[in-house]
């Protein structure tokens, strides 16, 4: 077991000691679901009593992640779009599926933060998250809408949002439990449907993309730019 954390230095080396367990416990384990504290604090080899220190809980750590899931996705997005110009929408499209794909972790993440992670920590907690990730959120966004020469900015807003709710379901129904996956095995076409994240993604952004474009939000016919 490592010694009690003393300086700053050290400290940060232990949460992110913990931060480097829960991402092979989850890669390992199937998913962030299955991580547990308890699990977190032997893989770092430290006590059990120890993880309080760093993180008041589970899900104060998994939001840490998620919140530097937010960064990376923001990073790594504005990479590739750097010096593009003039992308068609299915070409945003299929760049901001891409690079969310790149990011298991976070497409995991992004179930359940709004279902457990960032309603179970407290308010500063929460603020500090809400903060870190619309900042990411509004690099996002003036990345595609700079690259692209026919999606607005409202337009662009619409694409992430639908990326958002889209890759929160799909990552989870494409990465089953054993059972389940037994079950696709026994019935390929339940297994095809559920298991192709990668391009249904891609189809059904590339498909929002061309939508926004020709309608607003009521439904109506939008303006062309």
């Amino acid at each position: 077991m490592h010694s009690r954390a003393r300086s700053p230095e050290a400290k940060l080396r232990r949460a992110e000691d913990l931060l480097d367990a829960a991402r092979t416990l989850a890669a390992d384990l199937g998913g962030v679901r299955h991580v547990t504290l308890a699990a977190v604090t032997e893989a770092a080899g430290l006590h059990p009593s120890a993880v309080r220190r760093y993180f008041d809980s589970k899900e104060e750590l998994l939001l840490e992640l998620a919140e530097r899931g937010w960064n990376q996705w923001r990073d790594i997005l504005t990479a590739r779009l750097a010096g593009a110009r003039g992308l068609t929408p299915v070409e945003s499209a299929t760049v901001v599926a891409a690079t969310l794909v790149a990011q298991p972790l976070f497409c995991d993440l992004l179930t359940h933060v709004p279902l457990s992670l960032e309603g179970e920590v407290g308010i500063e907690r929460a603020r500090r998250y809400k903060t870190n990730s619309f900042a990411a959120y509004d690099g996002i966004v003036e990345a595609l809408t700079s690259s692209s020469d026919t999606l607005t900015t409202t337009q662009v807003q619409d694409v992430i949002a639908a990326a958002l709710g889209l890759t929160a379901q799909l990552w989870q129904v494409s990465h089953p439990t054993p059972s389940l996956a037994e079950l696709y095995a026994q019935h390929p076409r339940w297994g095809h449907v559920a298991l192709d994240f990668e391009p249904r993604l891609t189809r059904l952004l590339q498909a929002v993309a061309v939508g926004v474009t020709v309608t607003d939000g009521d439904g109506g016919a939008g303006k062309t730019r």
